[in-house]
């Protein structure tokens, strides 16, 4: 009696990074990147200025090289933006070249979210093979706050290609263990301190231990290696951070966001662990944990309304794939370059979704397109890999536990909002038990086939459902928000999903005041807040000064500081009408002191103050 031995499928055998690319993978990922262009394309003037703060800051530093440099809100550089410079430079070059409008402002962004894509394919690409790199472009493209943020002039999208590229220059390290590719590693976090600053930061411990444990040479030289890395990472965003801080104060201008104009205290606390206590300076309600404000930190953070639809649809999947692919790798050697990926996009993952849910200060629903690269590569990586090794025993439940995950949380994230494509949530929940339970036993490869793909379609369903809404739907203001609205029983910010609203545009006869001899003056006009100055300055395109900046409860200018710049004729106009809440400390002294010395005139329903006609 003879037995028949069934050969295991083998282990994953990735094409080698340096083949070329088939005929097939170069259609896919032409029709990739076209689709992913044109989608984010489309409807992108609908957004008009996005948030009109950051909108006015590209519009200054396409005037002014200075303004540029410094990420000032306005070209004559009273106050900056509460973030590093580079994050707008994109959008200063595209509007220098080609003027101001909304599409010289947001097409940078979508090169930017284009590039993106293509960077996590080729990254993925490279230890899991080209099916994997396509599958992990697909998912960013789709998930719906990359939609959002890949369209709007926020600085996020730069920091999410800055670190992609890292973590690519990190796997060409682990590849052949040159020092080129650690120090590349490092200035590129180093330049994405300068985009939104030490959230970059948040990928180093993975990107770390990924090369401690995995990189090619002995230990002392990983080490050294790694050293040097830190040192570049230093030099890449401290030439920037020293000369802002090292340039003299009456010839720049206010760091916004900080409260004693230190670039130090708005990089390490304001925008650094300021953002973790809550305690940071320079936001409204500020001190304290802000769960009431911002949302409740927890370890479910990243499900509760406002920030499930945006992120969290393939959460678990990534996961359980994480997991799992670190058991398939369980007897490769130390540098394989598989577990090591693994290790870079999971400390990705872990750390920055950890800090997200446990933060207590500043955290907005949109800060979670940061999770998207990792989240992406760990469900293409993943796929790839359970399919691979698909005859083993515990391999097909643990499959079909990552579709029942991803199946429950869809129907959670679409039952929060029934009236948006109310059948969705059935189709996705009945054909993903389905396709679950057909996962279980062992079947041909055509049938595997055939159910690989229905239940990567299905996980993607709900994805591609709210990036369709995104995109079709206009958003404006500071915070934005993936999806469709969630109704107030949800639990949502008060806005609905998130949205915030928008100063209106001023009226032509206010504009047209306003531009009166404009030329004349270093500011047009001051106005509390960087909003309002904001509104009025992309209608004139002239300098408008934001009294305390972004919230106006910035100490700048100082009372005496404004009534020298008045009394040397240098602003032309106030334009009160803010709120009184909005203005604290010499903001309210400054909005008090134009009241009693200067007589207003309403223009429609605004009132003006003009500072070169004293009582």
């Amino acid at each position: 009696m003879t037995t028949t031995l069934r050969r295991p499928t083998p282990a994953a055998t990735p094409e080698p990074a340096s083949a070329g690319r088939s005929p097939w993978e170069r259609r896919a990922l032409t029709v990739l990147l076209l689709s992913t262009a044109v989608a984010y394309l489309c409807n992108l003037d609908a957004n008009r200025w996005a948030n009109s703060f950051y909108a006015a800051a590209a519009q200054a530093g396409a005037v002014s090289w200075k303004a540029l440099f410094f990420g000032s809100a306005d070209a004559a550089n009273s106050i900056t933006v509460d973030k590093p410079a580079a994050g707008l430079w994109p959008m200063d070059l595209f509007v220098q070249a080609f003027g101001l409008n909304s599409w010289t402002l947001l097409i940078p962004q979508v090169l930017l979210g284009v590039a993106a894509v293509a960077l996590l394919w080729a990254t993925v690409r490279r230890p899991f093979g080209p099916v994997a790199g396509l599958l992990a472009g697909a998912v960013l493209a789709v998930t719906p706050v990359a939609a959002l943020m890949f369209r709007y002039d926020h600085p996020d999208a730069l920091l999410v290609l800055l670190l992609i590229a890292a973590c690519w220059a990190m796997t060409r390290a682990v590849e052949d263990g040159r020092w080129r590719w650690l120090l590349l590693c490092g200035a590129l976090v180093g330049f994405g301190v300068l985009t939104k600053q030490l959230q970059a930061l948040l990928v180093v411990p993975g990107l770390a231990i990924t090369y401690l444990i995995a990189g090619p040479p002995r230990l002392r030289t990983r080490i050294a290696q790694l050293f040097a890395a830190g040192g570049a990472t230093i030099a890449a965003a401290g030439w920037w951070i020293a000369a802002a801080g090292l340039w003299p104060v009456d010839s720049r201008p206010y760091f916004g966001g900080s409260s004693n104009n230190s670039i130090w205290e708005l990089t390490f606390w304001h925008d650094g662990l300021g953002r973790l206590t809550g305690a940071e300076g320079g936001s409204p309600g500020s001190g304290g944990d802000m769960a009431g404000f911002w949302g409740q930190s927890g370890i479910t953070r990243l499900f509760e309304p406002a920030q499930g639809g945006q992120i969290a649809w393939l959460l678990p999947a990534a996961l359980i794939l994480l997991v799992a692919g670190i058991i398939l790798c369980a007897r490769a050697a130390r540098t394989d370059s598989r577990r090591a990926a693994l290790l870079m996009w999971g400390g990705w993952l872990l750390v920055t979704g950890l800090v997200f849910s446990g933060m207590r200060g500043i955290f907005h629903a949109y800060y979670t397109v940061a999770l998207a690269p990792a989240i992406a590569a760990l469900t293409g990586a993943g796929v790839t890999m359970l399919w691979s090794h698909r005859e083993r025993l515990w391999v097909r439940p643990v499959a079909a536990a990552t579709l029942a995950a991803t199946t429950a949380t869809a129907w959670m994230l679409l039952s929060r909002s029934t009236d948006f494509v109310p059948w969705l949530r059935w189709t996705v929940l009945l054909t993903g038990i389905a396709v679950a339970i057909g996962l279980l036993p062992r079947t041909s490869r055509r049938a595997s086939l055939a159910l690989a793909t229905a239940a990567c379609l299905i996980g993607v369903a709900g994805p591609v459902a709210y990036s369709a809404d995104t995109l079709a739907t206009a958003h404006s203001g500071p915070v934005p928000s993936a999806g469709p609205r969630l109704p107030a029983s949800s639990g949502a910010e008060p806005a609905g999903a998130g949205e915030s609203p928008q100063i209106s545009a001023p009226s032509e006869d206010l504009t047209v005041l306003l531009n009166r001899d404009g030329l004349a003056y270093t500011w047009i006009a001051a106005t509390v807040g960087s909003d309002r100055a904001a509104t009025y300055q992309l209608a004139t395109q002239l300098p408008v000064l934001a009294v305390g900046g972004f919230s106006g409860g910035d100490p700048s200018p100082t009372l005496d500081r404004f009534r020298n710049r008045v009394a040397a004729g240098e602003i032309h106009y106030f334009i009160g009408g803010a709120d009184r809440a909005a203005g604290q400390d010499s903001a309210a002294r400054i909005t008090a002191w134009v009241e009693q010395h200067f007589t207003a005139q309403t223009v429609d329903g605004v009132p003006i103050y003009d500072l070169t006609t004293p009582r």
